[in-house]
């Protein structure tokens, strides 16, 4: 199934910006654009702050029923896309199936850089109701490279005139300076910042310092030759880049089955698990850097996994990339095995032992002996404690993979869903013969 991406726009524009994108990611992607408030055919009276315009895109994703979906987000639309993209991950807003972000020149969660003189400028484009085209021409023009395609500078010119002033003013006066970013966590997304290499505000630069620390799974790309309006200055270009990195970094990994997406987002699971699970279900980066072990090793204990945990098809969770972190986060489980050195040192001393193997030799019939304990190695573990690393390795490599949300759902697995944060808080309260949960009906007896 393709999954949908939910586009929201710039100042002025609406979700025709994304026709052209929508017809080259065709296959790839199922770009549905969202107009907000105020913009294209969406009336003004629905919220023009920040939060308001995020609860009207939270809406829309839920109602669409999507289970699998990205969120673009072009400058105005990036601030928001932003903000419901932390509210997914933390559970909060009760969505679940956020795969990937992109951000086109977005603006930030701080207050967006602009020129007060320029603000100003803007401002008075408004005062007596609808944007002129001679001010909406001139807006389109000085946010582009060079002077778009009439077809497409006509499209452009449009969408700012049409316009709801209130919702311009509210931007330039409002929106463009709330400040989310005081109590923003990073949010581990897989993200795409794309940036016009002759934007003004939102340059690269802009987006490096104050877009690219708020998403550690970031890679930036600018676009040579393009401004600030990106979908209509280079959307072959832009296209191009979405589909690479969608292919290379997030379609390679499982996604969870719709039913059980339907299960998670619903009131019978607690926002704190919903989070939990849409941190686990996000794609793994081929190319990230070990944090616990080195690049060697790692690529071992890949080679371990593919034993322990055969995945087969397409798509696969990089399990040896998982242990890795939680032996640099010091998440083990609490019990090691007796003789064996901390986790760190034991899995290197372990994976060093059997890195030559995995190099050219028969890896499967080394790990049958070290798990009956007679493989010997010159190393600092016996066959001994070999044996009981494998041991813990193997159950660090199955846990896993069986708390991957898509697992779950695989071995039929349900019971997360045991009351949300509503009425039927998580777990029972009262366990007594003869006692009633507050969410029972009356006359309910155990």
């Amino acid at each position: 199934m393709t999954a949908t991406a939910f586009c929201l726009h710039a100042l002025g524009s609406s979700s025709e910006e994304f026709v052209l994108l929508r017809s080259e990611l065709a296959g790839d992607l199922d770009l549905v654009g969202i107009d907000l408030p105020g913009f294209g055919r969406s009336p003004a009276s629905a919220g023009t702050t920040v939060e308001e315009m995020a609860v009207a895109v939270e809406r829309a994703v839920g109602a669409s029923g999507a289970t699998e979906w990205v969120l673009v987000g072009h400058s105005m639309g990036g601030k928001v896309a932003t903000v419901v993209a932390d509210r997914t991950v933390s559970g909060a807003n009760g969505l679940f199936g956020l795969r990937a972000v992109v951000l086109l020149a977005a603006s930030p969660l701080s207050p967006e850089p602009m020129a007060e003189d320029r603000r100003a400028s803007m401002l008075s484009w408004a005062e007596d109701g609808r944007i002129r085209p001679d001010h909406a021409a001139a807006f389109v023009d000085a946010n582009t490279a060079e002077v778009l395609p009439p077809d497409r500078h006509e499209m452009a010119v449009h969408d700012v005139e049409r316009t709801d002033p209130r919702a311009w003013r509210d931007w330039l006066l409002r929106g463009s300076r709330e400040d989310w970013s005081a109590d923003a966590v990073p949010n581990p997304v897989p993200t795409l910042v794309i940036a016009g290499a002759e934007d003004g505000d939102l340059d690269a630069d802009a987006q490096r310092r104050l877009t690219m620390p708020h998403w550690p799974a970031a890679e930036l790309h600018v676009v040579d030759g393009a401004a600030h309006l990106l979908p209509w200055e280079r959307p072959l270009e832009v296209a191009a880049v979405v589909r690479d990195f969608w292919n290379r970094r997030v379609a390679h990994t499982p996604a969870v089955p719709a039913d059980a997406v339907r299960v998670i987002a619903s009131p019978r699971v607690s926002a704190r698990t919903r989070g939990v699970f849409a941190v686990r279900s996000l794609a793994d980066d081929p190319a990230a850097e070990p944090a616990a072990l080195t690049r060697r090793q790692l690529d071992t204990l890949r080679a371990v996994a593919r034993t322990v945990v055969p995945q087969p098809g397409p798509y696969h969770v990089d399990l040896a990339l998982r242990v890795d972190a939680q032996l640099a986060a010091g998440a083990g489980d609490g019990w090691r095995p007796d003789g064996l050195p901390t986790d760190v040192e034991a899995y290197r001393a372990a994976l060093d032992v059997l890195a030559p193997v995995v190099d050219g030799g028969d890896l499967d019939a080394v790990l049958e002996a070290v798990a009956a304990g007679r493989h010997r190695s010159d190393g600092p573990l016996d066959a001994g404690a070999l044996r009981a690393w494998f041991e813990d390795a193997s159950v660090d490599l199955v846990k896993q993979w069986l708390a991957h949300p898509a697992t779950m759902s695989e071995i039929d697995y349900d019971g997360y869903a045991n009351g949300g944060d509503g009425v039927r808080k998580q777990g029972f309260q009262l366990l007594g013969a003869g006692q009633r949960e507050a969410w029972e009906p009356e006359g309910a007896r155990r």
